[in-house]
């Protein structure tokens, strides 16, 4: 597994291409969701990549504060579905919020979380501050882990 992190223009256009290919896969294919994935906020972001002999394993995309939210915020976070269930998940959680607080500083990072996985960031400290609602057909929440 090798972890890398890239500002936008420092990524390959094969980079590229495989992010954009598993956000779609997921976030619009498997999740039948049709919503604006290429939202503009790639180009102010840190991706984080994990690879594996397969290619692109997992990824985030970490936004500093004020691209979207006025606090940093995780939002795409995705594993390969082979490499579900592997504790990939958590170790990109980790490595995501180390960044943001290592980098940025931040007194507290936000994300916006689909509901059935609220338990997952909860393990990661972050805290529910909003009702279910729905986003794209499917309920999200909002969550902050307040940085100590």
């Amino acid at each position: 597994m090798k972890w890398t992190y890239h500002k936008f223009g420092e990524l390959s256009g094969h980079e590229v291409y495989e992010m954009l290919k598993l956000r779609v896969d997921v976030f619009i294919v498997e999740q039948n969701c049709a919503y604006h994935e290429v939202d503009g906020h790639d180009y102010d972001a840190i991706h984080i990549f994990c690879t594996d002999e397969e290619g692109l394993a997992a990824y985030a995309r970490l936004l500093p504060a004020s691209v979207k939210y006025l606090d940093p915020s995780i939002g795409r976070v995705i594993i390969r579905e082979d490499r579900r269930g592997t504790g990939l998940a958590h170790i990109l959680m980790e490595r995501s919020v180390d960044f943001v607080i290592n980098n940025w500083k931040p007194d507290r990072i936000r994300l916006q979380a689909q509901h059935h996985l609220v338990g997952f960031y909860e393990k990661h400290g972050f805290n529910a501050i909003t009702e279910p609602y729905d986003d794209g057909g499917i309920p999200h929440v909002d969550m902050y882990l307040s940085v100590e």
